[in-house]
């Protein structure tokens, strides 16, 4: 059995810093509403909270992708 670290810190109503061993994000919004959080690794998550067992989620990761541009 492995140990994990996970805090997660109420900074303002609505805001949240949540902390772990290798990464940090920050989540804004709260159980009812839309939820938006932000990682350090890249990774965004996008919630919305529907009554009874509906939900939507949507995550993008820009990790490891870069764009390139082109010269002329």
């Amino acid at each position: 059995m492995s140990l994990t670290f996970r805090k997660s810190i109420r900074v303002l109503p609505g805001v949240r810093l949540n902390l772990s061993r290798r990464s940090w994000s920050v989540t804004l919004g709260g159980r009812g509403g839309p939820r938006r959080t932000v990682g350090s690794t890249g990774r965004r998550t996008s919630s919305l909270n529907l009554p009874g067992p509906f939900g939507l989620r949507r995550t993008s990761s820009t990790r490891g992708h870069r764009r390139s541009r082109s010269r002329t």
